[in-house]
């Protein structure tokens, strides 16, 4: 299994940097680029609004604003959990790939392997919103960093998850 891994090291890298690129430029964007409400819109129809009547009772305060449909509307109160579910997806995978392209040089130190790509990635995620501040139109925001670094962490640790119960399924074949 160890050398499996080691053997892509390249390859995880490589992932590591196209979703860099990806949020790079995803952060460079206006949030007038970016919105997904005219999208919304357009395949749904402003006459056709899924679970409107369920939705509606939500209401809930995410960085310091309340977010509900009553406050912003159906399609962006939908856009809100479609871009913090990218936020939450992207970050997942930038954690488990940054792991996995570590593991050659933490594979013996196991909390290692795990905090330093946690780290890496909360700081990148940083970043991130520091150079989203830097963007017309949008705002920085902490509590994206911790919706990023919360996503990081949750892929670190189902990839661990994920190795320890290989390594438990190889242990007993050896046996």
């Amino acid at each position: 299994m160890h050398n499996k891994v080691k053997a892509k090291q390249k390859w995880f890298w490589g992932a590591v940097i196209v979703i860099e690129l990806i949020l790079f430029y995803s952060s460079s964007m206006t949030y007038k680029e970016q919105t997904s409400v005219p999208f919304l819109e357009r395949v749904l129809g402003t006459s056709n609004k899924p679970f409107y009547n369920t939705l509606s009772k939500i209401s809930f305060n995410y960085g310091g604003k309340t977010q509900s449909i009553e406050n912003d509307g159906y399609f962006h109160f939908i856009e809100f959990f479609i871009r913090k579910g990218a936020h939450f997806g992207i970050y997942f995978l930038l954690g488990l790939f940054l792991c996995l392209a570590v593991y050659k040089y933490f594979s013996k130190n196991r909390f290692l392997m795990m905090l330093i790509p946690w780290l890496a990635t909360t700081g990148l995620a940083a970043f991130d919103e520091f150079h989203q501040g830097l963007t017309g139109g949008r705002t920085p925001s902490v509590t994206d960093v911790i919706l990023d670094s919360v996503g990081a962490l949750t892929g670190i640790l189902i990839l661990m998850l994920v190795l320890w119960i290989i390594e438990l399924h190889h242990k007993k074949d050896e046996l």
